[in-house]
Formats: C-alpha cells, structure tokens, sequence
C-alpha cells in the first residue's frame, strides 16, 4: 500500500506519485490517470481509459460475430 498527501497545485489540490507508482502504473510525466469508482466502495487509478476499454470490447464482439461480413467487405 501506497500513502499519498495531498498538495496544493496553484488554487487546485493534486498527488504525488512516487516513482515507484508511476513505474508500476507505467506513466510518465504528463500521462493521464483515471480515477474509477471501484464495486466495493473504494476507488480505482488506471492509465486505462474505461470507455476506450468498453468501445474496444464492444468492437470484438461485433468483429467475431459478423467475421464473414466484414471478410466479404475487404474484399
């Protein structure tokens, strides 16, 4: 487990993250992070955008079940 402390940031606040966290989280500087709302109560930061992730799954989906379409189409 990590602790943070939150700072202020010009009139806002922010985190820091160690570079031990950003390794793990593979960011770097100027990266962004999202914070997601995790089903236990608690949250969840990821690199990963959540509805990037939906779009992408949503696209498989549709790419294996109209596989012979979308073959006849590149043709």
């Amino acid at each position: 487990m990590q602790k943070l402390k939150i700072t202020s940031v010009g009139s806002s606040s922010g985190v820091i993250l160690t570079k031990e966290v950003m390794a793990h989280l593979k960011v770097r500087k100027g990266d962004t992070l999202y914070l997601t709302e995790a089903a236990d109560g608690g949250y969840r930061l990821t690199p990963y955008d959540p509805d990037f992730e939906r779009q992408i799954s949503l696209a498989e989906d549709i790419m294996h079940d109209d596989r012979e379409v979308l073959r006849a189409l590149a043709k």
